[in-house]
């Protein structure tokens, strides 16, 4: 059976999220270290992370929730700060992995519909997309909100398939995640492909093709006209 479409999970996929999230967290620490937080940069920085890990790397408060656990209160002289820091280097940080535009406009260009699948919030799940120049792209997001679910949940995959219209047949889903996002996506019936050059998490649920770079992508696609 053709490809209709091509779903995509969002970070380590098409963006290189944790080195981003990396780099601007350690320039908010750094900041609000010289505002005067109190600890050392290398005691804070080993902090925030061990929170990020315990309340999710998308929470939006986690600076407040960090200086409450440090200071016992929100300075907002210190959390100004950070924040401010954070958002001077994420401007210059959140890129796509290279050839990934080009990779989009050659699969639009073949009659493929594009969509992303994520476990981001939607307002974050589009503002990357935007910060990057992607959204026009993507005519289907479906995000945290619309099912209260994570991957490997089925559901955000069959909302999926309904936004499309399409049977999970005639989709090839692309995620770094093994346990995620192939799972997931297999678990519907969808064709995988494991984003190799942005994976983080190690996993044993094995996908249909391997990509060492995005635009593996498109001779895949053709494998299937």
């Amino acid at each position: 059976m053709a490809l209709k479409a091509v779903l995509f999970d969002l970070d380590n996929t098409l963006v290189d999220f944790m080195e981003m999230k990396k780099r601007c967290s350690q320039a908010a620490v750094r900041a609000m270290v010289e505002a005067g937080l109190g600890i050392s940069e290398k005691k804070a920085t080993g902090l925030l992370f061990k929170m990020y890990s315990e309340h999710g790397i998308e929470d939006q408060n986690i600076f407040e929730k960090f200086l409450r656990k440090v200071r016992g209160e929100v300075d907002y002289r210190v959390l100004a700060s950070g924040i401010a820091a954070y958002r001077r280097v994420k401007a210059g940080s959140l890129v796509p992995y290279p050839r990934v535009r080009e990779t989009l406009i050659r699969l639009k260009g073949m009659g493929l519909v594009l969509g992303i699948v994520s476990d981001a919030p939607k307002m974050q799940a589009w503002l990357r997309l935007a910060e990057m120049n992607l959204a026009e792209f993507f005519d289907v997001v479906v995000a945290l909100e619309d099912t209260g679910k994570l991957k490997p949940s089925k559901m955000p995959f069959k909302q999926a398939l309904q936004k499309l219209g399409l049977e999970a047949e005639e989709v090839l889903f692309v995620g770094d995640n093994p346990e995620r996002d192939i799972k997931g996506a297999k678990a519907m019936g969808m064709k995988t492909a494991l984003a190799k050059y942005g994976q983080v998490e190690s996993g044993r649920e094995k996908p249909d093709f391997v990509l060492k770079e995005v635009k593996d992508l498109v001779k895949i696609v053709k494998s299937y006209t």
